[in-house]
Parts: structure tokens; sequence; C-alpha cells
């Protein structure tokens, strides 16, 4: 009786079974491209934090308007929310001993962007507060004609990023909007001489609402109630104690509204934008270049021509800013989607070649199945 050879034995069955090879690229590995390093945007974010800070100031000009301008609002807005989340999560984490919600919550946060943005408005608003005090006082034609065409101008942007004014409820929140930033921009103001610390740190809480809100100033704010002059003093003079309650009341405003305004930019973006545009419109009656010595709006007088100059200048500024901002958000995603491509083409090589790996395994199983 012949023998069956066993599989383990049979030699036809070594030889026609070939051996799996491990799969090898097609084409060489590309490397990934190198992300732009924080630290290269830290000049930028160091001098839009100080333009913010120069404006917020000037009374009438909105800090917020420029940071719309320049493309640091939303992702200011942004990263004061997650912040402010990750506070809260800290302190509820230290009564759980449970810290893990508020790391996951802080690796949110643009610590680079946030840092550099706060080092330049504190920088502009200690040195500015002393030379640009002066200049407005000597100048205020001239500093307002270039405030009003700044603003003027920084209207397109929450116009364009909305899309246009489409829909009869954005209209009516412009208009809404621009009337009640017009009647507080007409309100009559004064000075308090010695402010109690708890009205400046009150004062403070609202004035950094209206720093949030472009189209809102909040020097203008703190004009109305009469703690323009002792705060500019008290930055002058390094009163400490002011300073702590302007700085705690600050913080209270900030914690309150950032993450209202932050949820409204995610959930009401278009209504948003409709009612920051109608608080920028209305807030150019502060910037009406001709007041008497109690804000109130004059007819032209003198020469108008130089002042009609200044504004141009000034909306020329701003239109600048906003064609180079857009430039480099293009070749920023010009360069999202380069990336995106290269990975895309290194993936479909080795794709190929793991699939024709397994196809010779495959197609070769049963002609040794066969033979067995």
């Amino acid at each position: 009786m012949p023998t069956v050879p066993s599989p383990k034995s049979s030699p036809q069955s070594a030889s026609d079974s070939p051996p799996v090879s491990a799969p090898t690229s097609a084409t060489p590995p590309q490397r990934a491209r190198p992300r732009p390093s924080k630290w290269k945007s830290a000049p930028l974010n160091l001098l839009g934090g100080g333009l913010i800070g120069t404006v917020e100031i000037i009374p009438g000009v909105s800090g917020g308007t420029v940071a719309l301008v320049i493309g640091l609002y939303e992702r200011l807005i942004a990263a004061a929310g997650h912040l402010i989340t990750t506070v809260r999560l800290v302190l509820s984490g230290i009564r759980r001993r449970d810290f893990a919600p508020a790391k996951a919550e802080a690796a949110k946060v643009d610590w680079f962007m946030l840092a550099a943005v706060l080092v330049g408005m504190a920088v502009a608003v200690v040195a500015v507060a002393r030379l640009l005090h002066p200049i407005l006082d000597e100048y205020p034609v001239g500093s307002r004609a270039v405030f009003i065409g700044m603003v003027t101008a920084s209207i397109l942007v929450p116009v364009r990023m909305m899309g246009g004014l489409r829909k009869p409820l954005h209209w009516a929140l412009l208009i809404g909007s621009a009337a009640a930033a017009l009647l507080l921009t007409g309100l009559p103001y004064g000075t308090i001489d010695e402010p109690p610390l708890w009205l400046v740190a009150l004062v403070a809480a609202f004035a950094v609402c209206a720093l949030v809100l472009p189209g809102l100033s909040g020097s203008f704010l703190m004009m109305v109630v009469g703690l323009y002059e002792p705060t500019l003093e008290a930055l002058n003079e390094r009163n400490l104690p002011y300073i702590g309650a302007f700085m705690l009341g600050a913080v209270i405003g900030l914690a309150t509204f950032v993450k209202v305004l932050q949820w409204l930019l995610e959930h009401h973006r278009q209504v948003t934008l409709a009612v920051m545009t109608g608080l920028m419109i209305g807030s150019l009656r502060a910037l009406w270049p001709w007041q008497d010595a109690d804000s109130v709006a004059q007819a032209p007088d003198g020469d108008v021509l130089p002042v009609l100059l200044l504004v141009l200048a000034g909306a020329s500024v701003v239109l600048v800013v906003i064609f180079a901002e857009q430039r480099m958000a293009a070749k920023r995603a010009a360069e999202a989607a380069d990336e995106d491509a290269d990975q895309d083409a290194v993936s479909p090589a080795s794709s190929n070649e793991e699939t024709m790996r397994i196809k010779r395994v495959i197609g070769d199983e049963p002609t040794e199945r066969i033979q067995r």
C-alpha cells in the first residue's frame, strides 16, 4: 500500500510555496513638512497686542475693532473662553482631587498667542498712556479724523465675515445696535476726582466688556462715567491700589462676558456679527472730528481739506492691514492644502504595495492546496 507523504515531509510543498517577503515601499517615504513654529508668529502677535492696547487708550476707538481687522479677534475670544473654563475646572478639581479635565481644557488654549498679545497690550498701555494723551489734547480734530477713517474702513471686516447683509433680521439688528451705540456715545460725561475702589472695579468690569465687543470703546465708556482721566493719572503715577482694583474688575468682567460671546459666535455667528457691525457704525458719532468741549458735534469749520486727507489716511492704513491679513490667510490655506496633498500622495503608494502583497499570498495558496 503506497505511503502518502505528509505535508511536512513533502519536498514539492516546500518548494512551491513562495516565501512572503516584508512589504517594501515603491516610493521613498516623504518627510512631513515641518509645522511653522509658534515662536515665528510671536512678533506679529506682540505687535497686534500693542495696537489693541494703544487704541484702547483712545476714547471712541475699540480694541475689539483692531483685533477684528488684524485677524486676532476670534482666536482671542476662543483662547480666553478656554482659559476661563480651565480656571473653573482647576477650582473644582481641588475639591475633587481630579485635574484631568482641567489639563484637557488647558491644552486647547493658544498660550503663545495669548501671552504675546497680553504682553504687547500691557507695554502699549503703559507706554502710550504718557505719550498719546498730550497729542489728543493738542490736536483733537486731526486725531479724531484719523480715527474715524480707521473705524469706517474697519466696518468692512464683519460685513465680509458674515458674507453680506442678506436677511431682514440682520438689517434690523444692525440698525438697532447702531442706534444704541449712537445714544450711548451721545451721553454727557464728566470727571470723578477721587473715585472709590469698588466703583473702579465695577466700571472696569463693564469697560472690558466694551473692549471685547468691536465698535464699543472701553475708554469712552469710562469717560462717560467720569473715570477716564483718573485712570490715566493712576497709570502714569503707578497707583497700585487703583490699578489692582481695575484689574480685578476687568478679570471679573471677562469671566462673565467672554463665555457668552464665545457661545454666540459659535451658535449665532451671523446675528452676532450683524450686531457688531451696527455697534461700529453707531460709534462713529464719538469720532466726529468737529466737537466742542462737551463732546457735542459741530459743523465743519476752517479748512476741511486737511481733515479729509487725514480721514483717508486712517482708512488707508486699515485697508492695507486688511489686505495684508487676507494675503497671509490665503498663504496659510495654500500651505495647508499642499501639506494635505503631499500626505495623500504618499498613502496610495503604500496602500497599493500592501494590496499586491496580499494578492500574491492569496493567489499562491489555492495552487499549493491543489498540488497537495
